[in-house]
C-alpha cells in the first residue's frame, strides 16, 4: 500500500471534526450593581419577553458568587478577565500608591492580565463597540483601540471614543435632556394621577444635582439601552463578515444604589423597568439580526448592602479617618516610649491600609509583627470583623480566607486589609448612602444568565464564579482564553458540538 493510500484510509476512519456555530455577535450587558435576589423580590410582576425569556430559553445561574471584593471596578475586570484581583490587579475603585505617595483611581491601563476584548485585536476583522454611563468601566472591557464606544458626558449626552459616528450628533439633538428637567418617576402600571416615586427636580443654579437624580433614575436607565439599539442598528452589528462584541455597562443602578441601598422599593423598580429594556433589546436583535446570529449574557460587578436607618446609622457607619487613626495610636502605644509618638499609619483607603516603612525600620520593629498587632487592633474598633496581612495571616480561614487572598495584590494592598461587619459601610459624611466593596453575599451574589442557541435552557442552583464568564464567552466566540484566566468553562450549559460535514 503506497503511503497516500494508507494516508487516505487513515483519514476515513478518523471521525469527522466538531465544530459550534459561532454567534455574528456576543452582547454583555453587565450591570454595576444587581443582586440575585433582586429577582425573586420582583418575580410575579416580571414580563414574558425579559427576565423571564433568560429564565425559560437560557442558561440561568441564579447562584454566581464573587470570591473577592465586590468594589465596581474590581467587579468589572474580575468578569473580563477572568480571574480575581489578587491576578488582574484591580483590588478596588481607588487605592494609595505608597511610590507616589497618592490615592489612584482605577483605569484599564491598571490591568494586570489579559482580557477577552484582548483577545479579540488580536484579530484585525472583529469589531468592539461600548455603550455605558462611565467611559471608565467601559474602557475595561472594550481595550485600549475599540471600534467605537459611546458613554454619557458630564451634560448627560452621549460622547464618543475611538470613531466618530456621523449620526451621533443628530441622534443626541433629538433626546434634548432638558425634556426630563421635573419629570416624574412613576410605579410600573402607574396611572399618570399617581403620586410619584421621584421627581427629576431642575433647578438652574444647581444642575448638578438633576444630573445625578437622571443618571440614578430609570430615564437614565432606558438612555442606555436607547443608545445600544440604535448603535446595533446605525453599525449593523452582526451583519457584516466580522464577529462584533457589544459590551453595554449599566451604571444607573449602581448610582441608586450609592443613594438609596439594595432594599429600596426604588430599586425593585428599577428591575422592572431594566426587565422591560431587555425585551425590548431582544425583540430588536431577532429582528434585525435573527436569533441563531447572536448571544446575549447578563450579569453585575457586585451586589448592594442595606442602607441603615437613621436610628442605626451611627453604629452601622464607619469613618476611615477614625480607623486610621484608631490604629495609629494602638501601634504607637506599642511601640514607642512615654514622650515619644511616632506615625505608623502612612493612610487607609477602605479596606486597605498602609504603614510608614521608614517609621518601622527607624524603630526596629518587625513589619510582620506590626502588621498582625494592626490587624487585631483593628478588630477592637466598632465595625471592624476581619482582618488579612500581606505576610497571608488572617483572622478568618476557610472560604473566607479565600476571599481575602483572592483580593490581594502584593503591589498595591499594601500591610493589612480590613473586613467591617455585615451591612456596615462607610461613612462619608453625608449622613446617608451606601458604599460597595464587602466580602459578605449581599454584595458577591449576582445572577448570571447566557442566552443563545449555544446553551441549553436550564437553571442551576449550584454555586459558579463570575471568573467563569470569560472563558465560557472565550470558548462560544472561538478565542483563546485570556491568558491570566482562572474561570473555567461552563460545559455543563453548552449544547453539543455539531458534526462538520465531510466533503
Amino acid at each position: 500500500m503506497s503511503l497516500a493510500a494508507g494516508s487516505a484510509q487513515w483519514l476515513r476512519a478518523v471521525p469527522p471534526a466538531a465544530a459550534r456555530v459561532r454567534p455574528k455577535l456576543l452582547v454583555l450587558l453587565v450591570s454595576e450593581q444587581f443582586r440575585s435576589d433582586y429577582l425573586h423580590r420582583v418575580s410575579p410582576s416580571l414580563g414574558k419577553g425579559g427576565f423571564r425569556r433568560l429564565m425559560r430559553d437560557g442558561a440561568y445561574f441564579p447562584n454566581c458568587c464573587h470570591q473577592s471584593s465586590t468594589f465596581t471596578a474590581t467587579g468589572l475586570v474580575t468578569l473580563t478577565a477572568g480571574c480575581y484581583p489578587d491576578l488582574h490587579g484591580v483590588i478596588a475603585d481607588r487605592w494609595y500608591d505608597a511610590a507616589a505617595r497618592t490615592v489612584v483611581s482605577a483605569g484599564p491601563e491598571s490591568i494586570r492580565a489579559s482580557t477577552l476584548a484582548g483577545q479579540l485585536t488580536r484579530d484585525g476583522r472583529h469589531r468592539i463597540f461600548g455603550v455605558g454611563m462611565d467611559g471608565g468601566h467601559l474602557a475595561f472591557f472594550t481595550g485600549s483601540e475599540p471600534t467605537l464606544f459611546l458613554s454619557m458626558g458630564p451634560n448627560g449626552q452621549f460622547e464618543a471614543r475611538g470613531r466618530q459616528p456621523a449620526w451621533l450628533h443628530e441622534y443626541n439633538q433629538s433626546k434634548p435632556i432638558e425634556n426630563l428637567h421635573d419629570a416624574k418617576w412613576l410605579a410600573i402600571g402607574a396611572g399618570s394621577d399617581t403620586p410619584p416615586l421621584r421627581v427629576l427636580r431642575y433647578e438652574a443654579s444647581r444642575p448638578d444635582e438633576f444630573l445625578l437624580l437622571y443618571r440614578s433614575s430609570p430615564f437614565g436607565q432606558m438612555a442606555e439601552f436607547e443608545m445600544a439599539r440604535e448603535l446595533i442598528a446605525r453599525e449593523q452589528l452582526g451583519q457584516q463578515q466580522a464577529f462584533d462584541l457589544l459590551v453595554i455597562v449599566l451604571g444607573a443602578m449602581g448610582q441608586l444604589g450609592y443613594d438609596v441601598g439594595g432594599n429600596s422599593p426604588l430599586m425593585d423598580q428599577m428591575v422592572l423597568q431594566l426587565d422591560r429594556q431587555i425585551e425590548f433589546t431582544l425583540e430588536l436583535l431577532n429582528r434585525t439580526i435573527g436569533p441563531e446570529k447572536y448571544v446575549f449574557a447578563f450579569t453585575a460587578a457586585h451586589g448592594a448592602p442595606p442602607e441603615p436607618s437613621r436610628e442605626q446609622r451611627q453604629r452601622l457607619a464607619v469613618a476611615g479617618e477614625d480607623v486610621a487613626r484608631a490604629i495609629n495610636r494602638a501601634l504607637s502605644d506599642r511601640y514607642d516610649g512615654s514622650e515619644t509618638k511616632n506615625v505608623y499609619v502612612e493612610k487607609y483607603v477602605y479596606p486597605f491600609l498602609y504603614l510608614r516603612p521608614e517609621t518601622l525600620r527607624q524603630n526596629r520593629v518587625d513589619a510582620r509583627e506590626a502588621r498582625i498587632f494592626a490587624g487585631r487592633a483593628a478588630m477592637m474598633i466598632r465595625g471592624v470583623s476581619g482582618f488579612y496581612t500581606a505576610d497571608d495571616v488572617s483572622s478568618h480561614h476557610g472560604e473566607w480566607l479565600r476571599r481575602f487572598r483572592n483580593s490581594f495584590y502584593a503591589n498595591r494592598s499594601g500591610d493589612v486589609m480590613l473586613s467591617y461587619l455585615p451591612e456596615v459601610v462607610e461613612e462619608f459624611g453625608a449622613g446617608r448612602g451606601i458604599s460597595y466593596g464587602s466580602l459578605y453575599n449581599y454584595d458577591t451574589h449576582v445572577p448570571l444568565f447566557l442566552y443563545g442557541p449555544q446553551f441549553r435552557p436550564r437553571a442551576l442552583m449550584r454555586r459558579i464564579e463570575p471568573i467563569d464568564l470569560a472563558p465560557t464567552l472565550a470558548e462560544v466566540a472561538g478565542l483563546s482564553l485570556p491568558s491570566s484566566a482562572t474561570g473555567r468553562v461552563l460545559g455543563e450549559v453548552l449544547k453539543a458540538e455539531e458534526p462538520v460535514p465531510e466533503e
